[in-house]
């Protein structure tokens, strides 16, 4: 997690927080993967209470350390802290919800802020009045919940209501990978359809490299120890990728698909009656930008 931090913080110019799970053993260890975290450029560290092997707190089967186990970690976390000089944000988290009871999980997050936690979490609590119940608790030590998309057991609610409810940090911890899914899953059966997903639904290989920083790759070449020549081919190149990108970033999409193939394909993939025929007709389909589609003809 330390060396993939370092490419994560390295890459953004916004606070990052770390998920520092159960930090990876004891109290010694703990102070360990703080430093570690530190180095790498974090803001945060997230720490739970679970024994190993931890898993998610919205799973069945969940068991925690001891009481005193679980302070020693945050203390340790603390003395890593002042060890090292740095500001890191330590947001204490227990799971006590459901492996022990609403009550334990607030003590719990009581004596985590005694120890030295700068925020408190406590996962998969069960409805909103003990949402309610769990800010109320060391009240001038901010709270951070958990939205876990799609159906986990604390019920979903709105920037807003979290905010009335005294939450100030929020996690919404399967939305990137959720989506990344279904547009994958989506993707491939475009291809196994024998077709392309369409323009809207993906970046242009332009945006990609423009993502990825091949045009900033191309920009260091001028350092290149290659003949004058080759490092003004290169400075042109990427001038004209610049102004071609300026020029066509609103420019649609013309897809002419000749011959056509019938892809009357169901939902789990399956071939329908006339799927793979070819179609006498010549298709031609206008994509803005935007991904909607402005044309769609089919000439005899």
């Amino acid at each position: 997690m330390v060396d993939q931090g370092q490419h994560i913080t390295g890459a953004v110019s916004i606070p990052i927080i770390g998920d520092g799970d159960n930090g990876y053993g004891n109290p010694m260890n703990v102070k360990r993967t703080v430093k570690g975290y530190i180095r790498a450029g974090f803001a945060g560290i997230i720490l739970e209470d679970q024994v190993s092997p931890k898993a998610c707190g919205h799973t069945r089967g969940r068991k925690v350390v001891s009481r005193e186990e679980a302070i020693m970690k945050i203390k340790a976390a603390v003395d890593a802290r002042k060890e090292s000089g740095s500001d890191i944000v330590i947001v204490a988290r227990t799971d006590s919800r459901q492996a022990v009871s609403l009550e334990e999980s607030l003590w719990r997050t009581r004596a985590l802020a005694d120890a030295g936690a700068d925020v408190l979490f406590i996962d998969a609590l069960a409805s909103k009045e003990e949402m309610q119940a769990f800010c109320e608790v060391s009240p001038l030590v901010p709270k951070m919940a958990n939205m876990l998309e799609g159906g986990g057991k604390t019920p979903i609610l709105s920037p807003l209501e979290l905010a009335d409810v005294g939450y100030k940090v929020v996690a919404y911890p399967l939305s990137l990978i959720g989506v990344s899914i279904r547009a994958m899953q989506d993707a491939l059966l475009a291809i196994k359809g024998g077709r392309i997903p369409s323009p809207g639904s993906m970046p242009s290989f332009e945006e990609i490299k423009e993502i990825l920083g091949f045009n900033v790759y191309y920009e260091e070449m001028l350092y290149s120890t290659q003949p004058i020549s080759f490092r003004k081919s290169i400075q042109n190149s990427t001038q004209k990728d610049l102004e071609m990108r300026n020029r066509s970033a609103q420019d649609p999409v013309v897809e002419v698909v000749t011959p056509e193939i019938y892809g009357n394909y169901s939902t789990d993939g399956s071939r329908g009656p006339y799927s793979g025929i070819w179609s006498r007709k010549l298709r031609v389909r206008i994509t803005g930008r935007d991904g909607f589609e402005r044309l769609d003809v089919r000439i005899p």
